[in-house]
């Protein structure tokens, strides 16, 4: 007679299969990256730890989208040559794919995904509402998607992961993924927390709220969930990444913090954190 698994082992699985399932398309034939000792970032370096944290990834994912759009070129190519209102949920598990590939994946597969990136980036290009060109393969716009995203990477993992990271390892983590960034066509691409805050800093006269960032936002942060159950995390979620932007990337996307409000939330993300990391620890 087989033996029941205990109702918290039953739970954790469920959990975990539930996680899983949001990150790879089944359908498609999509399993879990596996970590490899060839990795693009140092194998059990920083960004290993940054990256492979559930929780802290998705905030910061969140709003590093939130702040990626404030550029006008970066919206561009995914407002003309995207399918991201149809197809929110495909577009966000393939960009999580591709950092967890490049970042703890074997190095031909990382380097056949980014490979793939900058055949799609070829055919990305065309012109504002102002008549000024973009293109994807632009370095300079290319620093941007990395500096902001990277960004708030590690300001969520900061906040709901180690809030006593050191000095030292802000830095590692830029040192690591900033191969990915060149290997991607970026440049300038910084290699210090200082060079990082200040190449983020240099792009706010670039950074525009219109109606197209307005159209985005609000998809972002109010299309429904597939699973009507999942509605309680998103909603908590995004607000804690709006909470993580910075002060003038909120404004500008005409947002407001928690406020008073903040402890509870961070308390509950940070619950959130603690359940997910005990589901996916290794058995």
């Amino acid at each position: 007679m087989a033996t029941l698994a205990p109702p918290a082992e039953v739970l954790r699985r469920r959990i975990a299969g539930e996680v899983v399932a949001f990150f790879n398309d089944r359908e498609q034939g999509q399993e879990p990256i596996r970590s490899a000792p060839d990795s693009l970032c140092p194998p059990q370096g920083v960004a290993w730890r940054v990256h492979g944290d559930v929780t802290s990834m998705m905030v910061g994912g969140i709003a590093a989208l939130l702040l990626q759009m404030l550029h006008p070129k970066a919206l561009a190519g995914v407002w003309d040559h995207s399918d991201f209102r149809r197809n929110m949920h495909g577009r966000l598990r393939n960009t999580a794919r591709f950092i967890a590939v490049t970042t703890y994946g074997a190095r031909v597969e990382a380097e056949a995904a980014i490979a793939r990136v900058r055949r799609i980036h070829d055919h990305v290009n065309g012109t504002l509402p102002d008549g000024e060109p973009y293109d994807a393969n632009d370095p300079r716009l290319l620093a941007w998607v990395h500096v902001a995203g990277s960004a708030m990477f590690l300001d969520g993992w900061i906040r709901y992961g180690d809030p006593a990271m050191s000095a030292a390892d802000r830095d590692a983590y830029w040192r690591e993924v900033a191969p990915v960034a060149r290997l991607l066509g970026a440049d300038p691409v910084p290699e210090t927390a200082a060079d990082a805050a200040a190449l983020l800093d240099s792009f706010r006269p670039e950074l525009v709220a219109d109606e197209r960032s307005r159209t985005v936002k609000n998809l972002i942060l109010h299309k429904p969930p597939e699973k009507l159950r999942a509605l309680p995390v998103q909603l908590l979620l995004m607000q804690s990444a709006v909470d993580l932007l910075p002060d003038w990337a909120r404004r500008m996307h005409g947002l407001r913090s928690s406020g008073f409000g903040r402890p509870a939330l961070g308390a509950a993300t940070l619950g959130l954190a603690g359940t997910l990391r005990w589901a996916l620890s290794p058995r």
